[in-house]
């Protein structure tokens, strides 16, 4: 007879029933990992036999090592989902564009209902959102501590559990420590943002300086063509800076409105774009038609560009020493875990509520470190690539204006007064 299985997909005990032509079989088997038959019966794929069988198959399988170790990494994957969703808010809010300040901005910044509307807006804080994981742990750990002592003092429990209390004493001696600890944190990572805050104005300075002694030095009419070209570059290359120390940055779409196309494949097809557009200026230099002192002026102008590029890339490779922040986070987690125990003697409940504010407060302090410890995703690069591309579009629409207002000066001055120095009467 053709065989014929009937089976479900989840197993527990296997009941199987093999009838052959010479013999008949019962077997019940406790293995629940998937067979064939083939490796059932190994004589079944040399030689065809008339067999029926019939599996039946339960629903759990106990001894299966990827189904016991299921449960564990759901609870994982449950304990992370927190976690995971204040990270992507997070990094979601670090690629937000930042923008200048202007005159409407700075009153805003110093409104004197500036308080209310930070107060209201702090559900939509990407640095209290990104607190909301150890805030509600801690929070946690005190509310178990408040349950427990609350039990054991109801008598609820043997007589030999103890209530968790300790002296303050040790909490007032580390306090400045801690303190302190996050004072110098938080200091460090603010002189990291000044660095790169520097850095970018030097960069912002030496492109515009060095746009200017183009435009000017730059006259004859056929290098027209590569002047133009020249100032592209000059435009493009704080964009390529910004695209090489911003994560996630789409150099492409940020450069393809700079660059020609073939210029373009260049520069993207580069390990080291800022340097890439650094040689095309380089190259542009020494084609055009100028005197020696004033290309060795401009040329002179990319080192504040190699400057710019190293003091970003030393930002960017070389955080904080990593022990610094690794001892900050420690204290922090130690203090929290054993504050509910300290405060019980005289909080008792209110060992929750008081743990949730230390937490959310001194965190909070210790998240702005870190996120301002990489200084470029805090600073406005977009504005300030787009105001060096007006600047530098305006200087040169204005050039001929400008020239053409001071030569009529000079003419009318000259026509005023004779070559002896004595005005023309």
């Amino acid at each position: 007879m053709p065989s014929s299985s009937f089976s479900s997909k989840t197993l527990t005990p296997n009941l199987i029933f093999t009838r052959n032509d010479s013999t008949t079989r019962v077997s019940l088997s406790s293995d629940f990992t998937p067979k064939t038959l083939s490796k059932l019966h190994p004589t079944l794929s040399s030689k065809p036999r008339t067999t029926t069988s019939f599996k039946v198959l339960a629903s759990s399988n106990p001894t299966n090592p990827s189904s016991s170790s299921s449960p564990s990494k759901t609870l994982i994957s449950i304990l992370r989902a927190i976690p995971d969703w204040a990270d992507r808010i997070k990094e979601r809010g670090m690629r937000q564009n930042r923008t200048l300040y202007n005159h409407e901005k700075w009153v805003d910044h110093r409104s004197s209902l500036r308080h209310v509307r930070h107060f209201l807006s702090s559900l939509s804080s990407r640095v209290i959102l990104s607190l909301i994981p150890p805030v509600i742990a801690f929070t946690s750990v005190a509310a178990v501590i408040a349950s427990y002592n609350s039990v054991v003092l109801m008598h609820w429990l043997p007589e030999f559990f103890p209530v968790l209390r300790a002296s303050s004493l040790p909490y007032q001696l580390t306090a400045p420590a801690l303190a302190l600890l996050l004072v110098f944190r938080t200091e460090a990572s603010y002189s990291r943002f000044e660095e790169g805050r520097k850095a970018w104005t030097k960069v912002i300075a030496g492109t515009n300086d060095m746009a200017r002694l183009v435009i000017t030095a730059v006259k004859s009419s056929s290098d027209a063509q590569l002047k133009k070209a020249l100032l592209q570059y000059i435009m493009a290359f704080p964009v390529a800076l910004k695209c090489h120390v911003l994560y996630g940055s789409d150099a492409e779409g940020d450069l393809q409105n700079l660059l020609e196309r073939d210029e373009l494949a260049v520069v993207l097809n580069s390990k080291h774009r800022p340097r890439s557009i650094i040689q095309f200026i380089s190259q542009s230099l020494q084609m055009l038609k100028l005197e020696e002192a004033k290309r060795i002026t401009l040329e002179s102008k990319i080192s504040c560009f190699h400057e710019g590029i190293g003091v970003c890339e030393q930002l960017i490779g070389t955080p904080i020493p990593l022990s610094y922040t690794r001892l900050t986070s420690r204290f922090l987690v130690l203090w929290h875990l054993t504050l509910p125990i300290i405060l019980w003697d005289d909080c008792h409940w209110i060992v929750v509520p008081a743990t949730f504010v230390s937490a959310a407060s001194l965190f909070c302090i210790e998240e702005v470190g870190v996120l301002i410890e990489e200084p470029f995703p805090v600073l406005a690069l977009d504005d300030l690539c787009n105001l060096v591309r007006e600047n530098i579009q305006e200087a040169v629409a204005s050039e001929k204006r400008i020239r053409a207002v001071l030569n009529a000066k000079r003419n009318i001055y000259s026509e005023q007064h004779s070559s002896n120095g004595h005005p023309n009467l």
